[in-house]
């Protein structure tokens, strides 16, 4: 039998001064068993930069069809896709057809960097993908911040974010 997904519940105030954005979310977040206390962080911080009303969790990890997180319009085209990690090329380019906009998270500043070198000259051509690079600050203690039930506080300006409980 497989080990299913851990469900957590997430109160989370996003007050974003760079986009003007001051929302509270009631998040639900499926966490795989593969995935670890810190990535998940970073879907919960790529969903506060990207916070939307209709911007909704994925399977993630779980689906191969779809990212970490997304968005839709009202006649179910996707606005927004969000993934974290160094997705391989062909991927970028399918969801880039399927997505008005693609984000992309890259969370390991090393081997992040290198996958963008070998392949940013092929998709410079591509208008609706954006790369960046997130990284947490290292006296962050990921693992009291992520609970079963957790309220965080995020602020984001200038490109940084806090996150308070």
């Amino acid at each position: 039998m497989a080990i299913k997904a851990t469900i957590f519940k997430l109160d989370l105030q996003v007050d974003d001064i760079d986009r003007h954005y001051y929302q509270p979310h009631q998040l639900t977040i499926a966490r795989h068993p593969s995935e670890n206390n810190e990535r998940m962080l970073y879907r919960i911080l790529a969903f506060a930069l990207n916070a939307h009303q209709e911007l909704l969790f994925t399977k993630g990890i779980s689906s191969i069809d779809e990212p970490d997180l997304w968005r839709h319009s009202a006649n179910g085209e996707i606005k927004q896709w969000i993934e974290l990690g160094q997705p391989d090329e062909k991927r970028l380019r399918k969801a880039c057809g399927r997505a008005h906009q693609v984000q992309i998270y890259i969370y390991s500043a090393r081997s992040g960097q290198l996958w963008w070198q070998q392949i940013s000259e092929r998709t410079k051509n591509i208008s609706n993908l954006a790369v960046d690079l997130l990284t947490i600050n290292d006296d962050c203690r990921i693992d009291s911040l992520i609970t079963r039930q957790m309220q965080l506080n995020c602020t984001i300006q200038d490109g940084t974010i806090w996150l308070l409980t």
